[in-house]
């Protein structure tokens, strides 16, 4: 009897048709036709797809479909990977795919990019600072509290000897958002009520306030004034080291 491989590709020629037209008609690329002529099955994979291609291609043909199936399971070696599948090579052997492999890393990139950016956000947002240090504001009658007058306020410190050469004193008229750095540390940091009144000594010293208008400064007996405008956010440096 003929072999398989031999009556599929005389009934093909049989029709003058080359494996591209064969091909372009039953949609099993030529390579897998020229495997089944030539009876190289493993070329195919696992024998469950040699017995679609055969009854397709044998079909095409005009040949029995089931014989020619019949035909290759006679042929295939006696064993338990016979019915389900060739032994692949080590070489054929792969591991995970590799659009696995890629979905895997853009979902860790993506991951990390939008932990990133909340990382950022957060640290970007003004906190609302915590009081570092309790201050005992300085006790004044109903009618100070009502009108703050700083600067009668800051001349009276000059005279007690609260103020003077190298000395910032700080005066909040209204409730704000303090920060006072004197030669690089922070002694005072938080949110004072209006009334409280401290005096720092040093060479240099930083304030900043939440409220510009609600601080009044004295810098070495000179008396500033407010940092700036109600509400606004201001930061100024003054020199307090006589040369």
């Amino acid at each position: 009897m003929p072999a398989l491989g031999e009556d599929l590709r005389a009934a093909r020629e049989a029709r003058n048709l080359s494996l591209s037209d064969v091909s372009e008609r039953i949609h099993i690329r030529s390579v897998y036709l020229q495997s089944l002529e030539d009876e190289d099955w493993g070329a195919i994979a696992a024998p469950v797809y040699v017995r679609g291609f055969l009854r397709t291609y044998a079909r095409f043909l005009g040949l029995d479909p089931e014989d020619a199936v019949q035909r290759f399971n006679a042929a295939l070696p006696e064993g338990p990977s016979a019915q389900d599948g060739y032994a692949e090579p080590d070489r054929e052997r792969t591991g995970p795919s590799i659009w696995l492999w890629l979905a895997t890393a853009a979902a860790i990139i993506l991951v990390g990019f939008v932990g990133y950016n909340y990382y950022e956000l957060q640290r970007e947002q003004p906190a609302t600072p915590a009081v570092v240090e309790t201050p005992q504001p300085t006790v004044r009658s109903p009618a100070d509290a009502r009108s703050p007058r700083p600067h009668a306020a800051n001349a009276a410190a000059i005279a007690s000897g609260t103020g003077g050469a190298n000395t910032v004193l700080v005066h909040v008229v209204q409730r704000s958002w303090l920060r006072i750095a004197v030669d690089g540390k922070v002694p005072m940091e938080g949110i004072f009520p209006a009334g409280t009144e401290r005096t720092f000594h040093g060479k240099s010293a930083t304030v900043r306030a939440g409220n510009a208008a609600g601080v009044d400064v004295t810098v070495n007996g000179h008396d500033v004034g407010t940092l700036g405008p109600p509400g606004n956010v201001v930061e100024r440096t003054f020199t307090l080291a006589q040369e």
